[in-house]
């Protein structure tokens, strides 16, 4: 898999099992212990494809989503982000079967991962697949100093802006040709948790049933489908208070 690709998407949270159980309902996952020997580890399948995992928090962190970027070799990237101004934050450490990761921060704060997988195979990224991660939002507090450090690490490139407002410009960024997210000027009314952070998306089946889902699974939606580029989408938190994005038709 090319360094620079999302390859896993993963929920901390207070309550695997109910967050299990809401995430199966909302984007009609299919979640099972992952089977890996010394994790706690729930993994998510959309159709016959892995695509996520949950766990529990640590002690003191608060319910949230991050994303794995598949590299060639996971020590030489983490040298690689503290030498960029970067930090490293766990790792990096072996996962039985699975590969070799590091969850690391942005010089901003913004928390990711990344993983050198054993197989090369991941399909949790899937802008066209039902219930697959399909677009990665960044907000941070200097949209151009995040997009020099990723593009140095990941080679992602810069595509299109969109202006969005007085001084909300909303910068698309690319892996090779494909467009695989946004990062924006975080402002202060902002849903999140006040400081840089990225989102996930994952593609949804249909957006009003997926609210309607959401709502009887204990959850909350933040807005009804809004337009943007290519479909609609819409934010919300699970009953645990992690913020999700959904993508996809009306």
């Amino acid at each position: 898999m090319p360094t620079g690709l999302p390859c896993w998407y993963e929920l901390v949270t207070t309550a695997p099992d109910e967050a299990a159980s809401f995430y199966s309902r909302l984007l009609r996952w299919k979640v099972a212990d992952a089977g890996i020997a010394g994790f706690d580890y729930r993994g998510a399948r959309a159709g016959e494809d892995a695509v996520a995992g949950i766990m529990a928090a640590p002690e003191g962190m608060a319910p949230q989503w991050s994303f794995y970027v598949a590299v060639a070799d996971c020590d030489a990237m983490a040298q690689a982000i503290l030498a960029a101004g970067g930090a490293i934050l766990h790792g990096p450490q072996d996962v039985p079967g699975t590969g070799r990761f590091a969850v690391a921060a942005d010089p901003q704060g913004a928390v990711f991962a990344i993983i050198r997988l054993i197989r090369d195979d991941s399909a949790a990224f899937d802008p066209s697949g039902a219930g697959h991660g399909c677009w990665h939002e960044l907000m941070t507090s200097d949209p151009h100093a995040a997009m020099e450090f990723y593009g140095r690490l990941f080679g992602w490139t810069l595509g299109e802006t969109l202006n969005m407002g007085p001084d909300m410009d909303y910068h698309i960024f690319r892996h090779g040709e494909t467009s695989i997210g946004g990062m924006m000027r975080q402002m202060p009314n902002m849903p999140g948790p006040g400081k840089p952070f990225w989102l996930p998306y994952f593609r949804s089946d249909g957006l009003k049933l997926a609210i309607a889902r959401a709502k009887r699974a204990g959850g909350s939606v933040l807005f009804a489908p809004k337009a943007v580029p290519g479909g609609f989408i819409t934010l919300g938190h699970d009953p645990q208070g992690a913020l999700f994005a959904l993508f996809g038709e009306k």
